[in-house]
């Protein structure tokens, strides 16, 4: 009785160990695409409301092919969703999991206790 209660708790550790892992390669992901400054922008700029590319080019001072490049990056991470408005295709965030972790490096980072410092 023992053992097979203990080599139940042994897969049980072994299919959360597997779950752990899954979920570490999906958040190493998503770290690696707020490692570029200029995604990171996007997704801040994203944060607050849907934008075009030309709207977020003129809000970083980005070029159009610069700024497309990294949407099209960050759309592969899973990371902004593209919805066609007319001849406009607008821009916004696809995972709403990033937003706490934008909102606290802006905290850290951005925000005005950082510029007190």
């Amino acid at each position: 009785m023992t053992v097979q209660i203990v080599s139940k708790m042994e897969d049980s550790f072994k299919d959360m160990h597997a779950a752990m892992a899954e979920s570490a390669d999906e958040a190493a992901g998503y770290l690696r695409a707020l490692s570029n400054p200029s995604r990171l922008l996007l997704l801040c700029q994203l944060v607050e409301c849907e934008r075009s590319v030309g709207e977020l080019e003129e809000a970083l001072g980005l070029g159009q092919a610069y700024v497309s490049q990294q949407l099209a990056r960050l759309r592969s991470e899973g990371l902004v969703k593209a919805a066609r408005d007319g001849r406009i295709v607008r821009y916004s965030l696809a995972d709403p999991r990033v937003v706490p972790v934008l909102q606290v490096l802006y905290e850290q980072f951005c925000g005005p206790a950082r510029a007190a410092q």
